[in-house]
């Protein structure tokens, strides 16, 4: 089964950045933990209040389990209280070709 690749924009409220990133590393520690996806987190150099997620779901099986899950949700829930998610692309297709990964 092959991964799946999504993206999330968050933008910590004034003065919650620290309260979001804690949310976010125990999200990702109970994703992990539960094996539904592996995550990372990126800072935007531009925009540095905006935060990239990448997050690689283990299966679409596994997506589904988390969007399920009560622990999952108390965790998305908690952050909507501190952020805004300012944008999702709930699945990333790889171009093949010469200019990735696979191709060298």
């Amino acid at each position: 089964m092959a991964e799946l690749v999504s993206i999330a924009y968050v933008r910590p409220a004034e003065g919650k950045g620290q309260q979001t990133l804690d949310i976010l590393a125990d999200l990702y520690a109970l994703l992990r933990k539960k094996n539904y996806s592996r995550d990372l987190l990126y800072r935007d150099a531009k925009e540095h209040g905006r935060l990239i997620n990448l997050r690689y779901w283990r299966s679409e099986e596994a997506r589904q389990e988390a969007h399920e899950d009560p622990e999952v949700h108390r965790l998305w829930q908690s952050l909507s209280e501190v952020s805004t998610v300012e944008g999702v692309i709930e699945k990333l297709e790889l171009v093949e070709g010469a200019w990735s990964a696979g191709a060298r």
